[in-house]
């Protein structure tokens, strides 16, 4: 640790002996220049002119030895392990722990499944705020020819039914019906992978008690995130370009002969549905038919109404114009509009006994708007999903140590030796593939993850390719549901659901097999992960603005002008370009830049650094004693001392350099 004393007027630079050689870690990450020549600065400084002064602050150094960076994302090894051994135990403490383990195991499995339940619960609840005016947005198909305002549908209308399945799903009946051609859909699909991920980032936040454990956590959320965010922005415009995955889906559809099916069994809801349905249930083609543009009855509900009810035949009389010859003395083909009255038979869903509380289901007929329901469902699936996390993550804690935490450790982030190394990640993304097309919903089973990342018992490596194999497992949801559409329109719909398959495929192949390439959306969570360790109010504005903020301002400079938005995009990207390119040359390559650009110090602090909004968030939008994160003692420096981003101290900054230059 170094702390920094006030300024002295002189000092000789011999009594900067060879102590100097342990330089602090922060010196040298704020001072990336010094990088290669800190470890022949003792040497240098020893030759220079004894009675060379300059002004120098007085450097106090600890005489602890400096340690290795620690690596936040490792896995621990080697757990400490207590607990007296097995053999040693009394009859009593055999029996006794052993009723404990399995009572915790239990307890465990108990709050998994609540955990699971309150998932689902999570997104009926979203559906029944967000279901009627999701279906509205999907049924405005003028707006939805612009591919980039198609792309941003399909980001808000899966963050707020909190299911790309729900939203792939009438994607898929659209073009079924004809609604959507497939080249309209394919950027709405893009959009929905993006807004999947929103689920599972909302549970890392219920470990933002400890600050590793939430570093952990939120990095691993938003691994999703990142690689979602990078594949859209490569595959969307080659998309615009060049119709890559219409061309080639359609080519896959022509050459089979694809014969329609049935649902997929949803071998989850099997499991959760005598609790879920006990609650709520969802009335799901109010969905489906708003955004159809079919009317709707008056009073109708996204929660069931009737629990019974039967086929019937309507028949009914419209108006529809028919083209006819004009009869006319001279032979000639001119023809006529003229409304004729057409019956037209319908067979329709006709109630007959309407739902009871708690008879049925709790929520049935209870008088509450959708709007009440609504927000009573969501706050209590949120307080049900916090506590089962929290005392689910207790009890793994309680029960993982020792070697029973290796051994689980080893089992799941096991790797193979050279040369097949390579293999575990690809064996994982075949096995959250298979157990995604099991659970038939990548929410559930990437949320389920996440605390585990939290605790240390996934490695993020390990979690990237879980992810990428959940994002396949859950295109098979729409897969299946394309093939029990209307067969004349079979070859659409599944044609869609396989550009879903082949835009993950894509992605996966484009960012994992290429070592280089897979690091990045590692490294883009790692700084996710990090930033909100630090500023931990950082993960709620996250959320906001990458779901639903920015999606929403795009939205309305889309209504406004097309062009407006699109200089909005560019200009965005630009910005983010550069400082992506200056930050890598800042850190390799920093003789290339000219020396305003070697850092950010030129820009004021609100511009650099998070810490002049730290003390307004921490104090207005979370509880304080709840978002400030603990003061790690180990890293900590003196107040007069400057942090990386904060280069408050410029003395020491211009002493430096002074010293560089002799050097």
């Amino acid at each position: 640790m170094i702390t920094f004393a006030p300024p002295l007027t002189a000092i000789r630079i011999a009594r900067l002996d060879r102590n100097l050689a342990v330089c602090s870690t922060e010196v040298l990450e704020r001072k990336k220049i010094l990088k290669n020549s800190c470890l022949t600065w003792n040497n240098q400084l020893t030759k220079m002119d004894q009675n060379t002064k300059i002004p120098l602050e007085n450097v106090v150094l600890d005489e602890k030895p400096e340690t290795k960076k620690e690596d936040h994302y490792a896995i621990d090894w080697e757990d400490d392990d207590d607990s007296t051994k097995w053999s040693d135990k009394t009859t009593k403490e055999k029996i006794f722990g052993t009723v404990f383990v399995i009572v915790k195991i239990i307890l465990a499995v108990a709050c998994l499944y609540l955990f699971i339940c309150s998932i689902s619960m999570l997104g009926d609840g979203f559906q029944i705020l967000a279901g009627k005016t999701a279906g509205e947005v999907f049924s405005n198909d003028s707006f939805l020819s612009n591919p980039l305002t198609g792309l941003i549908i399909g980001i808000l209308v899966t963050a707020l039914v909190q299911s790309s399945s729900t939203s792939t799903s009438i994607v898929i009946t659209m073009v079924a019906s004809g609604i959507l051609p497939v080249h309209i859909a394919i950027p709405i699909i893009m959009g929905s992978n993006i807004g999947t991920s929103v689920t599972n980032t909302i549970v890392a936040m219920t470990q933002s008690l400890d600050k590793n454990d939430f570093r952990r956590a939120f990095a691993g959320a938003t691994v999703l995130d990142v690689f979602n965010l990078l594949t859209v922005l490569v595959f969307f415009p080659l998309e615009r370009v060049s119709g890559y995955l219409e061309v080639t889906t359609g080519a896959i559809i022509e050459s089979f002969n694809i014969q329609g099916g049935s649902d997929t069994p949803d071998l989850l809801k099997v499991l959760t549905d005598p609790v879920v349905l006990g609650i709520v249930r969802i009335n799901d083609s109010v969905i489906s038919l708003t955004a159809q543009d079919i009317p709707l009855e008056a009073g109708s509900s996204m929660i069931d109404l009737w629990c019974e009810q039967t086929t019937a035949i309507l028949n009914r009389t419209t108006l529809v114009n028919v083209s006819m010859p004009l009869i006319t003395e001279q032979e000639n083909t001119a023809t006529v509009i003229t409304p004729i009255n057409q019956s037209i038979s319908e067979t329709v869903l006709v109630g007959i006994r309407l739902c009871k509380s708690p008879d049925d289901f709790l929520f049935a007929n209870t008088g509450l708007s959708d709007l009440e329901a609504g927000i009573i469902i969501l706050v209590t699936s949120l307080i049900i999903l916090t506590s089962c996390l929290i005392l689910m993550v207790k009890l793994l804690n309680s029960m993982m140590h020792g070697t029973v935490s290796r051994l689980i450790k080893k089992v799941i982030n096991i790797d193979f030796k050279y040369p097949f190394g390579w293999v575990a990640g690809y064996i994982a993304i075949l096995v959250g593939a298979g157990l995604t097309f099991v659970v038939q919903s990548s929410s559930v089973f990437t949320s389920t993850l996440t605390p585990l990342v939290g605790m240390g018992m996934i490695s993020l490596e390990r979690m990237y390719p879980l992810t990428l194999g959940a994002n396949i497992g859950t295109t098979t949801t729409g897969i299946f549901a394309a093939l029990a559409s209307d067969p004349d329109r079979l070859e659409y719909s599944l044609q869609i659901a396989l550009v879903h398959l082949f835009f993950n495929l894509s992605g996966i192949a484009l960012w994992y097999p290429v070592p280089f390439l897979r690091r990045i959306p590692l490294k883009g969570a790692k700084a996710l992960g990090n930033t909100t360790a630090e500023y931990r109010w950082f993960a709620v504005l996250y959320i906001l603005f990458v779901f639903f903020l920015i999606p929403l301002l795009l939205l309305a400079l889309s209504f406004a002008d097309f062009w407006a938005m699109m200089s909005f995009v560019i200009l965005v990207l630009a910005i983010l370009f550069f400082v992506t390119v200056t930050n890598l040359l800042q850190t390799h390559r920093p003789n290339w830049l000219p020396a305003v650009l070697r850092s950010w110090k030129f820009l004021p602090e609100w511009m650099r650094s998070l810490r002049p909004y730290d003390n307004f968030f921490t104090k207005y939008l979370l509880c304080q004693c709840c978002c400030k994160p603990p003061v790690d003692s180990d890293s900590e420096l003196s107040s007069t001392a400057s942090s990386i981003d904060g280069f408050h101290n410029e003395a020491f900054d211009a002493d430096l350099e002074m010293v560089l230059t002799k050097l």
